[in-house]
């Protein structure tokens, strides 16, 4: 497969909104991209009790081919009480403990952080930057932060993206 980014939207609205400017910028910088929104998975909530249970847990196979075939993941999602999203956080979860290796859909791994948030937004990249960094991932250090008190920047999005592609 040509080399790509894999941009992971966890919610339907403003930040699938996002999710889309940045595989469109980044198919302008002549660079693949793909975008999953992860409230389309429709994988149940994990717990433990559903673990191993083949009837209930969800085939996290392609996404986590997706992943393991994306030069970098762009993850955009906002803040929900101060933290990640649900979707995102579940999406972790079931991809943790259905991989073969799931530290090979992480580690050294280019990600970029991204929110559109209501809330402001800093705890949800604060949030994910601690869990991408606890996988092993080499998260870009600049973020986008879009809210009603910081409108959307395309010379932002422009430089995340060169920090990407290198």
């Amino acid at each position: 497969m040509d080399s790509y980014v894999l941009v992971l939207a966890a919610s339907s609205g403003k930040n699938l909104d996002l999710a889309h400017r940045f595989s469109e910028s980044f198919v302008e910088k002549g660079m693949g991209a793909e975008v999953v929104d992860l409230t389309t998975l429709e994988w149940p909530v994990y717990t433990p009790k559903l673990d191993g249970d083949s009837k209930r847990e969800p085939d996290t196979s392609s996404l986590s081919e997706l992943i393991l075939n994306s030069d970098a993941l762009v993850v955009c999602a906002p803040e929900y009480n101060g933290v990640m999203p649900p979707a995102l956080n579940n999406t972790i979860a079931w991809l943790s403990v259905q991989s073969d290796d799931f530290r090979l859909l992480f580690n050294n791994r280019t990600v970029l952080l991204a929110t559109h948030s209501g809330g402001g937004g800093t705890h949800c990249l604060m949030a994910m930057r601690h869990q991408f960094a606890h996988l092993g991932s080499n998260v870009i250090g600049r973020t986008m932060n879009v809210n009603k008190s910081k409108p959307f920047s395309q010379t932002t999005m422009d430089d995340l993206i060169q920090r990407v592609i290198g």
